[in-house]
């Protein structure tokens, strides 16, 4: 009994090693690095949200407007804002943080349907982006 509790344990450490990482899930199909002038940048996959949600209260406890440029990220802090690049098209667009998500592990952004149909995304529903970090607007709080 003693003996399976040990090769329990050691198991459970040995698959639970790294779980403690500060690192957000989806860095493994992401892409970053820091550009020249050390703004932050991010590339992957972006999505939107729309219709099913209009109205609602976001995460930074705003009333979310699909019309809006505004858009949900995992980690950033409220009321960052961010050029959004279409990779597939060159179009861009420059929203402000005001929701979490993508619930997806695989997407980095989730956009408002203001801020998909500026990059011209609305048809394919994703599109491959690069995020880059300008800046923040006072006034926010983390969510965190």
């Amino acid at each position: 009994m003693r003996v399976a509790l040990h090769w329990t344990l050691v198991t459970a450490s040995t698959l639970c090693y790294g779980c403690g990482s500060v690192s957000p899930r989806y860095t493994s199909r992401t892409n970053s690095s820091v550009v020249e002038n050390g703004d932050y940048q991010l590339s992957g996959i972006a999505s939107y949200y729309a219709d099913e949600f209009n109205g609602r209260k976001t995460a930074n406890g705003e009333v979310y407007d699909m019309n809006a440029l505004t858009a949900a990220h995992r980690t950033l802090p409220f009321n960052t804002t961010v050029r959004v690049r279409n990779l597939d098209n060159s179009r861009q667009v420059i929203v402000r943080i005001n929701d979490r998500g993508p619930f997806k592990d695989n997407r980095v952004i989730d956009l408002s349907l203001g801020a998909a149909k500026e990059i011209g995304m609305i048809s394919s529903g994703t599109a491959p982006v690069a995020l880059e970090i300008i800046g923040a607007v006072g006034g926010g709080t983390s969510g965190e």
